[in-house]
């Protein structure tokens, strides 16, 4: 395995080369490298246009991975997902045909637009990184990462994401709209070609995997552990949520904690490692009650009150 150093430097590289493209959105670019790391899934909740698709297509070429984009809509069906099986005549036999699912990172652009039915065929390949099809299972090539992308503003013909799937889903991220000097930058870039066009890779699949490897080996301290299962266990006993946190969202606060500091250059996570992506992994698992969403309240706004009111290791008590 690579020294710490040399991974850093491969990640500071895939920043720096998706930063080509996305402009002025180190954070997020940063937090997806994490989420691929971390060996999770992404889910882009953004109005059209700023740039979801690009994120996921110039992070797929940044490590050198293959890259698949599956247009959700209400007729897709769960095997234009995972592939079929098509007979074949001179063999005899039954071939499987591999569906869009069988490559490295995968964009699943309004997802929220096909039924429950066909969403329901990423579970199986997000959670097990296998699809099975007529009782025979395929195994998934590492490194292997769903970027989901929904418009948070559009209702019409559109079918909510059920719990158990957004459960599977460790970051939930927005880009945000450019300020002025990023959006002058980016006509200037395009003025002739898309920068995308000629990206090119800076890393390799198995660069990747390496630092999925590395991640593992980064020290959590015991109190940074009690730190990240105070804050999922304080959503399940709020008096404003139906549903809180699962544990594999404690799972998941846990490895990108890790992830982030791999990014960061530390072999070691800090409390404001786990504060700095509480948001982006809890927020979109919890389940309101009812008096609370007439109320208005939303839960990011829920999670940074908790942030507020948890002990942080280290602190000094006042």
């Amino acid at each position: 395995m690579q020294d710490t150093a040399s991974l850093a430097a491969v990640g500071h590289r895939i920043v720096e080369n998706v930063g080509k493209v996305i402009v002025g959105k180190t954070s997020a670019v940063q937090q997806a490298l994490a989420t691929l790391i971390a060996q999770g899934h992404i889910l882009v909740e953004d109005v059209p246009g700023v740039g979801k698709t690009t994120l996921s297509k110039a992070l797929a070429i940044s490590v050198g991975c293959s890259f698949q984009r599956i247009q959700f809509t209400p007729d897709l069906l769960p095997s234009d997902v995972t592939g079929i099986s098509v007979y074949n005549q001179q063999s005899g036999d039954f071939a499987f045909r591999p569906g869009p699912i069988m490559s490295q990172v995968v964009l699943a652009d309004e997802i929220n637009r096909a039924t429950p039915k066909t969403q329901a065929a990423l579970l199986e390949a997000m959670e097990e990184l296998q699809v099975t099809v007529d009782g025979v299972s395929h195994t998934l090539a590492p490194p292997f990462m769903v970027v989901a992308t929904q418009n948070p503003i559009e209702y019409e013909g559109t079918f909510p994401l059920p719990e158990a799937e957004l459960d599977r889903f460790l970051m939930r991220l927005s880009l945000g709209y450019p300020d002025f000097n990023e959006e002058m930058a980016i006509i200037e870039r395009q003025e002739l070609t898309h920068p995308i066009d000629s990206l090119e890779p800076v890393a390799t699949p198995e660069e990747v995997t390496a630092l999925q490897e590395a991640a593992k080996e980064v020290y959590v301290d015991r109190l940074v552990r009690q730190y990240i299962v105070s804050l999922t266990e304080s959503t399940r006993n709020h008096r404003d949520v139906a549903l809180g946190a699962s544990p594999r969202a404690t799972l998941g606060l846990f490895r990108i904690a890790r992830a982030m500091a791999l990014v960061q250059d530390r072999d070691y996570v800090i409390p404001d490692d786990v504060k700095s992506l509480a948001t982006s992994v809890l927020a979109h698992r919890l389940v309101l009650s009812p008096s609370a969403r007439m109320r208005g309240i939303r839960a990011d706004e829920l999670i940074n009150d908790l942030l507020n009111q948890i002990t942080v290791p280290g602190m000094a008590q006042v």
